[in-house]
């Protein structure tokens, strides 16, 4: 089976550790299941981003008094 070596400072190393114990896992299962977790995050997020843009007028719209409209926004971060 594939590995792959790591170097981490001894800082870093302690904090790999103490996330992995807080999570009860081993130092080797917990790296092991970083990148994993981050792809299902990418994922997550990339739904959410296409939820949310498909359903901004609704929402715009269902908040008209609350907040500017969404293209109003989106101006407003673009030119910042």
């Amino acid at each position: 089976m594939p590995s792959l070596n790591i170097s981490f400072t001894e800082d870093e190393l302690e904090a790999v550790r103490a996330a992995a114990a807080a999570e009860g896992k081993s130092l080797k299962q917990y790296v092991h299941d970083l990148p994993l977790r981050e792809q299902q995050r990418i994922q997550f997020v990339r739904y959410a981003v296409t939820w949310g843009e498909q359903h901004r007028g609704e929402f715009d719209e269902a908040f008209a008094n609350e907040v500017p409209p969404a293209s109003h926004g989106r101006r407003q971060v673009e030119a910042a």
